[in-house]
């Protein structure tokens, strides 16, 4: 790569370990997950200035505990609230469905949906990089070539004024969104999944804190489909499908957009439009999210309508699967075809998302006046009779990639599950099992640890950062001495192990079971079985 003619002007080359494009939200959790790790990582993102419209308006409770991990667990209270109940109705104000408000700390520690404020998540993201020494964040560069290396990849940039850079790095991922240059440079197209609809969005900010029954309305109406939600604290959205023979151009219009608040009993008198924009609702996934050192994440390697509200918890779930393996394989603990399992994994598990948001989709966006009709006297005839089905679940075991077999192929028991977070108390004092016993590749047991693995075992474990933790149950046992020791003071954990036959599990970093244990030579099995699956680089 050298400079061009009009662009005579290169800065000295920068070096990093990992290459990030995109400063959006995936790509901030990224960036700060493995900033905190000491690696060194340089973002480059073509705003000079950070979005500060609202887009995606809610996450779910394993992407809170990723959030937490990114370090803004104290922002979260701020910029969110708990999503509370979710009702839909058809065009006759007719019930069709009502699923209430979830537990405000769900499995995961936190609620199981938050209404967020995007910019405000974005706002703490940002400032949490800025105080990381390792990471900085190049605004108002826009990526223009990109190359492998030998042993790496250099990446060129380009500022508005002509401004160029030439960044070397271990390893780029593009967390650049839906027309990613990254993955343009991987060479794999986003396969569409002919899911297609224009919304009219419309994000207010409320003059008073009124309270909406209930907080979440869909409104199944062929005539129009519409939806009202939180956004955040004194935040609110409503969004208008459009019928066919609207366009973009007319639609997209402060006076449009007020007109059909109306329909919503919402007028110019009850708060200020934030913005008004219409947005294609699509679904799409790419087959290969890594080619040698180059990755994507997030909306750069798939796409899936707003329905299940998963969006942006997936590519957290991205970020959250990434960061530890890139970690591994820069420390020469793990070969490079760990990486492997990225897409695997990931590409697997995104797919139950996106097929929970095209489902519910396809029922909300049905504008055919009889087939509206049949759905409604369908999902009527449920509810009264209580036979509806219940919702399918987010949360979703992996079934690929590095995790605990049998001889079969079958995962065992527990291998793949995204292991709970309940509270705890321990030398670090009570609260969620992640702030209290810390994060990274945890061993929990209802047994000492130190005598159910051998030296050999907690020597690896060692190597890796493992946290040994004896789990004791909340029955007054003494725990004087312990350092380890975490007390299960809801007995969530222990309920947990009882449920899948263990006593220890073994748990990744992204905090899903790479597998469990029922006794000594099962866990010695178990440490196996991830030390031949990291298959660590030998340094002579």
């Amino acid at each position: 790569m050298s400079a061009s003619a009009e662009s005579p002007l290169w800065w000295p080359d920068e070096v990093a370990d990992l290459l990030v494009v995109g400063y959006g939200p995936v790509g901030q959790v990224l960036a700060n997950l493995m900033a905190q790790r000491g690696r060194r990582v340089i973002v480059v993102e073509r705003h000079p200035r950070p979005y500060t419209m609202p887009r995606a308006v809610a996450f779910d409770g394993e992407a809170a505990r990723i959030l937490a991990a990114a370090g803004v667990a104290g922002h979260l209270a701020s910029v969110g609230e708990a999503s509370g109940d979710y009702m839909w109705r058809n065009g006759a104000g007719q019930d069709l469905l009502y699923i209430g408000a979830a537990e405000e700390h769900g499995r995961n520690g936190w609620p199981e949906s938050t209404s967020m404020y995007q910019p405000g998540l974005e706002e703490a993201l940002i400032a949490r990089g800025k105080r990381l020494p390792e990471l900085t964040v190049l605004r108002g560069y826009e990526a223009v070539d990109l190359a492998e290396t030998d042993d790496g990849v250099e990446l060129a940039v380009r500022s508005a004024d002509g401004t160029r850079r030439r960044l070397r790095s271990r390893w780029i991922v593009g967390c650049d969104g839906a027309n990613s240059f990254v993955r343009r440079h991987i060479g794999t197209p986003a396969t569409d999944l002919g899911f297609h609809h224009e919304w009219l969005i419309c994000d207010l900010v409320l003059h008073d804190r009124r309270e909406f029954t209930p907080n979440n309305l869909q409104i199944c109406d062929p005539a129009r489909p519409r939806t009202q939600v939180s956004a955040g604290p004194g935040h609110r959205r409503w969004e208008f499908m459009l019928l066919p023979g609207e366009t973009k151009e007319e639609m997209d219009t402060a006076e449009t957009a007020w007109r059909l608040l109306e329909l919503c009993g919402i007028t110019p008198d009850d708060g200020v439009m934030e913005r008004h924009a219409v947005y294609a609702f699509q679904a799409a996934t790419c087959r290969q999210w890594r080619s040698g050192r180059l990755l994507i994440a997030g909306d750069a390697a798939h796409l899936m309508p707003p329905f299940a509200g998963q969006g942006m918890s997936s590519g957290f779930r991205d970020a959250a699967n990434l960061v530890w393996k890139l970690d591994l394989v820069l420390a020469g603990l793990a070969d490079e075809s760990l990486l492997d399992s990225y897409t695997e994994e990931r590409r697997t598990h995104v797919q139950h998302a996106i097929g929970m948001s095209v489902n519910l989709g396809k029922v909300i966006c049905q504008t055919d006046a009889k087939a509206a009709a049949d759905r409604d006297a369908v999902m009527i005839a449920a509810r009264e009779r209580n036979l509806a089905r219940p919702q399918q679940s987010p949360f979703h075991p992996l079934t690929k990639g590095l995790l605990d077999r049998d001889e079969k192929g079958r995962r065992r028991p527990g291998s793949g599950d995204q292991v709970p977070q309940p509270r705890v108390s321990g030398a670090g004092g009570e609260g969620l099992f992640d702030e209290v016993v810390g994060r990274g590749f945890v061993f929990v047991s209802r047994d000492d640890p130190n005598e159910l693995l051998d030296a050999g075992d907690r020597e690896f474990l060692a190597g890796l950062g493992t946290r040994l933790v004896w789990l004791r149950d909340a029955d007054g046992t003494d725990t004087a001495g312990h350092r380890d020791a975490a007390v299960d003071v809801e007995g969530t954990y222990g309920a947990y192990l009882d449920g899948i036959g263990a006593r220890s599990v073994l748990v990744r970093p992204d905090t899903y079971v790479y597998g469990a244990a029922s006794d000594g030579a099962s866990a010695a099995r178990l440490v196996d079985g991830l030390r031949e699956h990291l298959a660590p680089v030998r340094v002579a």
